[in-house]
């Protein structure tokens, strides 16, 4: 078996070895995984911090030893600013990393990866509000796939935001939806609750980030805040129902 870890802000993971195809999730800075499958061009990878699989191009991979593998995929010390900036100390370039990349092995703000040392320059701010946290998202555009400030979708977004507080969620929302403990009616929903929505065929579809029992935060063109009842989230904007109520969850 072979291991990896992104040495850059962001690459993109697909859902087919081929440049067009289209993107399913992002590795950021400092994420490990395992290498599953090689072509003469590509990589099918799984991300160790949620299991997720891709396919990502052959020439954005670095590899590491299983022992590095190991000691970082175990870490949880993650970037916390919206833009977060590293030096690479053998040129001085630096490399713009989004909220949420992880630091393995960092101490005096500097970590190593595969025999090059890297420094981060401004420290992550303190936020333990999970709330606080989900509004500094508030008009981040929707990207299917994507898991940072510049482009998110629904899942990375409820992903992002509760891994920065030690709870590592799976990738899909109909994956979250199989986590954390169901609040049996909407009236009981607090603060830092998910709600899962689904389509016309039950399957699970979307999914935010409630702000009390009335209002939802979540990625839906944007990250934006609207009003949720029993039937589901309604658009002020769009003057209808939008996302369907399947089902609430507590992680804490």
């Amino acid at each position: 078996m072979e291991y990896g870890i992104s040495n850059l802000a962001i690459v993109p993971m697909r859902k087919e070895a081929r440049e067009q195809s289209e993107m399913v999730s992002q590795l950021l800075f400092g994420e490990v995984y395992e290498i599953m499958e090689r072509t003469e061009k590509w990589a099918r990878i799984i991300a160790a911090h949620d299991g997720y699989e891709g396919w990502i191009s052959f020439n954005q991979i670095t590899i590491i030893g299983e022992d590095e593998y190991r000691s970082f995929s175990e870490e949880n010390k993650l970037t916390g600013s919206a833009i977060n900036t590293i030096i690479k100390e053998s040129d001085g370039s630096s490399l713009y990393v989004p909220f949420g990349s992880s630091l393995p092995g960092i101490a005096d703000n500097v970590l190593t990866i595969a025999e090059e040392q890297y420094k981060l320059e401004n420290n992550k701010p303190d936020n333990n509000d999970i709330i606080a946290l989900a509004k500094t998202f508030l008009n981040t555009p929707y990207l299917w796939g994507g898991r940072t400030h510049f482009g998110i979708d629904c899942s990375g977004f409820v992903q992002a935001v509760f891994r920065q507080h030690g709870l590592t969620l799976k990738r899909d929302a109909y994956l979250q939806a199989e986590q954390g403990e169901v609040v049996d009616f909407l009236p009981e929903a607090k603060a830092g609750d998910v709600a899962f929505f689904d389509n016309d065929e039950g399957r699970i579809v979307h999914v935010g980030i409630m702000l009390n029992s009335e209002q939802i935060i979540h990625a839906s063109g944007k990250v934006k805040i609207e009003r949720i009842d029993g039937q589901g989230i309604y658009s002020e904007e769009f003057k209808r129902y939008t996302h369907k109520l399947r089902i609430i969850k507590r992680y804490f």
